[in-house]
């Protein structure tokens, strides 16, 4: 495992001052976001929000060694990951309100996000295959085809569709790097409690190819580490990557941690500590920030929440019909029926309210 911050120097890592300051200015600006966020959901802005406070480090520095060429196969909780990675906030936010995912972001470059969990997992190793038969995409003269990079929690190597995944990559050598977050829970339920594992990244073994373990709390280490398992797979050779975090907060707001995990963990302080704060003191120390960087990076990460805030308020409201359309070219008769019942039902309540209305 790569060494934690702290325990090397600036200079002993492969990362140079400027692309250390810029992943620290990406770690403030999605901590800005999802604070944000979650405030946003408390009110009813939106239904329901997955708050990845904690995970900064290991999102951000994995954005930082993904290449443009490159696909990403997010999940619910990858959205640091995603915006450090250049995609628009208000993409997410009118996701989260109901409408298309794709509205200002680069379609192709990132995958929808999967809700169910592991489901991504073949797809990710399926565009891996593909891409390396079509020699990346011609089109845009691409000498590097590329990786997938597929993301993932805990929680999803206890999926069958994980194992079917990680058992294609490595038959196929598909060129593709899966990168597990653990977070030291999947809802409710510690890791420890759901595999004999002595790591996770020990499973990658049975498929044949390496499994990695990273401080998932050094966004330099998790830099360092992507890149290497991005050049192995460009070879041929997939990488599991099992990025140790520590989920500080609530699975979603709609859980309560409290009900299942000890105010006292045992875990060590560097898995548990914020991240944001421990690599923070490590480049003022190294001399490459100051005291100012981080307040003055907030004060503009907050209007640039703010701003998509207000865009995505100015939206108007998604038409029901869009559920039917997006899953089929064309759509089978079960789904049309569906959609028939829909516009039946949504009549039925107009000309009810039309009747109450004559009624007063």
């Amino acid at each position: 495992m790569h060494r934690v911050v702290g325990e090397r120097s600036l200079s002993e890592t492969a990362v140079p001052p400027e692309l250390a300051r810029e992943l620290l200015r990406e770690m403030v600006r999605v901590r800005v976001f999802d604070e944000r966020a979650v405030a946003l959901q408390r009110r009813g802005w939106m239904s329901g929000y997955p708050p990845f406070r904690g995970q900064e480090a290991s999102q951000v520095g994995a954005a930082g060694a993904l290449a443009d060429a490159d696909r990403l196969f997010p999940t619910y909780r990858t959205n640091a990951l995603q915006l450090a990675r250049g995609r628009p906030p208000t993409d997410i936010l009118r996701f989260r309100r109901g409408r298309s995912e794709y509205e200002d972001g680069r379609e192709g470059a990132t995958f929808t996000q999967s809700t169910p969990i592991a489901t991504h997992l073949p797809h990710a190793v399926g565009a891996a295959i593909a891409r390396t038969y079509r020699g990346g995409d011609a089109a845009d003269g691409a000498v590097d085809p590329g990786v997938a990079c597929a993301y993932f929690g805990d929680g999803a190597t206890s999926e069958g569709d994980f194992h079917e995944a990680l058992n294609f990559a490595g038959v196929f050598d598909a060129p593709t790097v899966f990168l597990c977050e653990n977070n030291a829970w999947a809802i409710s339920l510690p890791v420890e409690r759901q595999t004999a594992s002595p790591t996770l990244a020990a499973k990658a073994d049975a498929y044949g190819f390496a499994g990695v373990r990273v401080d998932g709390m050094d966004p330099l280490a998790v830099y360092e580490t992507l890149r290497e398992a991005r050049e192995s797979a460009l070879a041929g050779d997939p990488v599991l990557v099992e990025s140790l975090t520590y989920r500080r907060g609530a699975h979603s707001t709609s859980d309560d941690p409290e009900r299942y995990r000890d105010r006292e963990d045992d875990r060590p302080d560097w898995r548990t500590a914020d991240p944001l704060d421990r690599y923070e003191t490590f480049l003022r120390d190294e001399g490459v920030v100051d005291d100012s960087f981080v307040p003055e990076t907030r004060e503009r990460a907050e209007s640039w929440v703010s701003d998509a805030v207000e865009r995505v308020e100015r939206d108007p409201d998604p038409d029901p019909d869009d559920v039917f359309g997006y899953a089929y070219a064309q759509a089978p008769p079960r789904v049309e029926a569906q959609r028939r019942e829909r516009q039946t039902r949504l009549g039925d309540v107009a000309s009810q309210r039309d009747g109450e209305n004559e009624q007063r």
